[in-house]
Parts: structure tokens; sequence; C-alpha cells
């Protein structure tokens, strides 16, 4: 059975860091490229970054280059989202997800599985 699992959302001040994790079955992670999107209320789910299988070939959106890592470990079968200077508009219930070809993996229509999403609120 396919399972993604989000962990280490919460509550934080704006300038604040917070690292996200994804645990995801074995064979996922030895076959699919991996993603971060996220939700805010009452708006679409947008893409927010993904990683190859091979760990090296990483996408980000406009909105957090330069502030948002993300990061595998196939070892381990989780993957990671460093989020760094926060901010109000990155308040939003962040998901795991994951896809057979990492060059459309900003398209959610292309999403094979989805996790259930772990909440990041950004507080002033």
């Amino acid at each position: 059975q396919v399972q993604l699992v989000e962990s280490g959302g919460g509550l934080v001040q704006t300038g604040a860091s917070l690292r996200l994790s994804c645990a995801a079955s074995e064979r996922i992670f030895a076959n699919y490229a991996m993603a971060w999107f996220r939700q805010a209320p009452g708006k679409e789910r947008e893409f927010v970054a993904a990683v190859n299988v091979n760990t090296r070939n990483t996408n980000y959106a406009d909105a957090v280059k330069g502030r948002f890592t993300i990061s595998r470990n196939n070892a381990e079968n989780t993957m990671y989202l460093q989020m760094n200077s926060l901010e109000i508009e990155d308040t939003a219930v962040y998901y795991c997800a994951a896809g057979r070809i990492f060059a459309t993996m900003a398209n959610r229509s292309t999403i094979d599985y989805w996790g259930k999403g772990t909440l990041v609120t950004v507080s002033s």
C-alpha cells in the first residue's frame, strides 16, 4: 500500500524556520520523483518544490526560491522541505506528492500519490 505521511508542521512567527518531513514506502522512493505542494485557505493547491529520484535535480516555485530547500534521503525513504525566512503568505497545508516524471511535477494532474497534509501557520 502506498503511503505518504507528512510531519513537522506547526505555528511559527515570521522569519522563523521549519522543516517538514515526508515518509514514504520504499517502492515509492525507488521509482518516483517527489514534490511538495501547498494549499492556502480559499486558494488552489500550488506547486512548491520537486526533487528527482537521483536527488540531484530540483525545481522550485518562484515564491520560495532562495528560502526553501527540498531534499530526499533515499536510504531512509524520507523527503524534507527546509523552510527559512517564513512569511505570512507561506501559511498553508503542505502536501507531499509522488509522480513518475520529474519534468512535469509542477502540474497537479501528473501526481500519482498524495499525502494527507500538514498545516503550517505563520503569524506576525
